[in-house]
């Protein structure tokens, strides 16, 4: 809104030729959302508690998350709203790139408001059954990898790290493909809140790498020097990115140890699904495997949990996901939480090696 109010003025009044550059956008993006963050933060956590919106605890989960019952949930809502304020205000609304990764923040965003809802206001334990939640994803992201494929014109070449002479055309293959990263990456970053932190942390750093790589892939000349696939419009999408490290470290504030609120699936869901979007967008799909490597990690600790003991009765782990098997080892929570957060730093260094080892 910003951008298209302010540019047309730059030829009159050339303070305003700031206003055409991704970088100072992306900056305020970042800004402002923790601004709003900070600014609700407080108000949204006092009206979660006054309608007793609060966590329920899983009774086979570690005993001392017990006093964590009654935590106010669902402030994943505080998240959304603070991606999509910046982003309509200081992104290029012409860019489809944008609306596809809001598209996909506000699909999912409503997939987990209802799964939240059912469980902590209806009271339903169980909320949306794990078919439907499952088939409103795909429907979700088959509508924006459709978009892509169909409309767009979207490259469906598929880059390979560290390889820059092998980029393997997927065709229709596309949208599956892409629909598994985006469904993928959401319900990765769902198994991963468990702790206090746990999950936003990384996300936040997920996306502030996401935000050099989009800038990069939509520059030309960075694109060019470094051989990585160009994206015409892409680098817009850096400002949606720095839009969620600002939300993220906002919420953060009040989601670190020990959390005075919980985001809930209606934050965890959305959060991973925009990861793979800009993943998908960014033409960096693979990398997301490096990026959100903690995430990687726990969901496959759920899979291998699960499969094992389906198959010999027994567990693989004191209990999945894996952040749940170091705290029954007797690790203290902010040691886990900090811990996957370091991890989580080296991880986003070694992808952002992959643009240059090629």
């Amino acid at each position: 809104m910003l951008y298209h109010l302010m540019v047309p003025l730059a030829a009159e009044y050339p303070v305003f030729n700031v206003f055409k550059y991704i970088t100072f956008r992306t900056i305020y993006s970042v800004i402002t959302a923790l601004v709003i963050a900070f600014m609700l933060g407080p108000w949204l956590i006092r009206t979660l508690s006054r309608h007793q919106i609060g966590q329920t605890v899983r009774e086979e989960g570690p005993k001392h998350h017990q006093v964590k019952g009654g935590t106010p949930t669902m402030g994943g809502v505080l998240i959304l709203f603070a991606i999509m304020v910046p982003t309509l205000l200081w992104a290029d609304l012409t860019n489809h790139y944008v609306w596809v990764v809001l598209t996909t923040v506000v699909g999912f965003g409503a997939i987990g408001f209802r799964d939240d809802y059912l469980k902590v206001v209806r009271k339903h334990n169980q909320g949306l059954s794990a078919r439907s939640k499952l088939v409103g994803q795909c429907l979700v992201a088959g509508l924006v990898t459709g978009y892509l494929y169909f409309i767009a014109g979207f490259d469906t070449h598929l880059t390979i790290p560290f390889f820059k002479g092998f980029n393997p055309d997927l065709g229709i293959w596309f949208i599956p493909f892409t629909m598994l990263v985006i469904v993928g990456a959401s319900n990765a970053v769902n198994l991963t809140d468990g702790l206090d932190g746990l999950a936003i942390g990384p996300v936040m750093i997920a996306a502030g790498t996401y935000l050099l790589i989009a800038y990069l892939s939509g520059h030309a000349r960075f694109a060019s020097y470094l051989q990585i696939p160009y994206v015409p419009g892409g680098g817009e999408v850096a400002i949606v990115c720095g839009a969620m490290v600002g939300a993220a470290m906002g919420f953060l504030w009040f989601n670190t140890y020990p959390a005075s609120v919980f985001m809930g699936d209606v934050g965890s869901l959305p959060l991973g699904a925009a990861l793979g979007t800009i993943a998908v967008t960014s033409k960096h799909e693979l990398v997301l495997v490096l990026v959100g490597g903690i995430f990687v990690v726990e969901a496959v600790s759920v899979i291998l949990q699960v499969g094992y003991f389906k198959m010999t009765g027994k567990r693989i782990f004191l209990m999945s996901p894996i952040h749940h098997h170091f705290e029954l080892k007797g690790w203290e929570e902010p040691k886990i939480i900090v811990r996957f957060w370091i991890i989580s730093i080296v991880l986003a260094l070694l992808a952002l090696s992959t643009l240059k080892l090629r």
